[in-house]
């Protein structure tokens, strides 16, 4: 039995916060229903967590760039 994988192509933090920064303008407006707006708040949360961890990796990698070597 083959077990066919798909693979997403991960965003970058950029595209990431620009698809987070979408789904909050797209649950302002009023027209979006309860289920509709669940799933958006669903996808926000996991886009958020991405971005979050991303910028403590960020954040790690300057801290250890920057540490002095004494």
């Amino acid at each position: 039995m083959t077990t066919k994988k798909t693979t997403k192509k991960k965003l970058d933090f950029d595209q990431t916060l620009a698809k987070l920064e979408g789904l909050l303008a797209s649950m302002e407006q009023e027209n979006v229903g309860l289920e509709q707006a669940l799933k958006q708040f669903e996808e926000g949360i996991k886009l958020a967590h991405d971005c979050q961890a991303r910028l403590e990796e960020a954040e790690q990698t300057i801290a250890q760039l920057t540490q002095d070597k004494d």
